[in-house]
């Protein structure tokens, strides 16, 4: 008989070792990273919340609390920047998640020729640098094949390039690979379509990788720099990368706005993953273990 008990060990083998020494060991190191890990991002949290005027000043716990920060990031279009953030991040991996799942579908479910050309096409282009594709990539977004739109300084041009990332493609595959095939049989014969086959029976199964692939898929729109600063010349469309660039760049902003302003960008990022957390996490361990 098996047990459901799933044992997880640290790399270390602490868990292994028992004794009063072995708890003291395992505390000190769990408080240490806790304490490397937590410690800087603390420190931000509290600083962007404090009168901070020395830039070598960065302190734990202020004196004094205020919002006079976020209100001078305001005054400095942070809160734009940040909209433009959202504005991008939300149709793009909607876009990138739509793309995801239908390219998978066809490259776990059909057979058709030129498809491990297809996969080494995808697995290439996440290997190359963005630098080697800014310059390409300008060119297309600023004279659009086909249509002859130009894209720059536009929403759609820092949409469009990251609806489709190799990586949210081939995580899909691999998932809808592991459905077996006799439910797609078993719907057909109860005589639901291709379509309705995979909007009840396929995609609700591969929730967990969905999950996966929205948590990167945010936070690499998100964290995007150079795409923003080939796009948007004009800073009404500047992201919040960009602006934080700016910011930094410019004398009359204080380091307290500089750390409002990054609290700002952190923070959707850790909110994405703890929304997502429990279909991320089933995600990663997903066929990981069989019992």
């Amino acid at each position: 008989m098996k047990s459901d008990t799933v044992r997880f060990d640290t790399a270390l083998g602490l868990d292994a070792k028992k004794g009063p020494l072995a708890a003291v060991a395992r505390f000190v190191l769990y408080a240490a990273m806790i304490l490397v890990f937590t410690g800087p991002l603390f420190g931000l949290l509290v600083s962007a919340f404090s009168t901070t005027l020395d830039p070598t000043a960065f302190t734990l716990w202020p004196d004094e609390l205020t919002l006079e920060n976020f209100a001078q990031a305001g005054e400095k279009n942070v809160y734009l920047y940040l909209l433009n953030s959202f504005v991008v991040v939300g149709f793009g991996l909607l876009l990138q998640m739509v793309v995801s799942v239908f390219a998978a579908y066809a490259l776990a479910r059909k057979r058709f020729r030129g498809m491990t050309f297809v996969l080494l096409i995808m697995l290439a282009t996440m290997m190359l640098p963005e630098e080697i594709i800014a310059i390409p990539l300008s060119l297309v977004l600023a004279d659009l094949p086909l249509i002859h739109a130009n894209l720059i300084d536009t929403y759609l041009g820092m949409i469009l390039p990251v609806g489709a990332w190799g990586f949210s493609i081939l995580v899909m595959t691999e998932f809808m690979k592991e459905v077996p095939v006799e439910l797609e049989e078993a719907a057909r014969i109860d005589g639901a379509g291709e379509l309705r086959t995979f909007f009840t029976i396929i995609l609700p199964l591969c929730r967990p990788a969905l999950g996966v692939i929205g948590v990167f898929g945010f936070t690499m729109i998100w964290d995007q720099y150079l795409l923003p600063l080939i796009v948007a010349n004009e800073p009404g469309h500047w992201t919040l990368p960009i602006a934080l660039r700016s910011l930094r760049s410019d004398e009359e902003v204080g380091i307290g706005v500089l750390l409002a302003a990054s609290l700002l960008a952190l923070l959707p990022s850790v909110i994405a993953f703890l929304a997502f957390q429990r279909q991320f996490m089933r995600g990663l361990t997903s066929g990981a273990i069989k019992g």
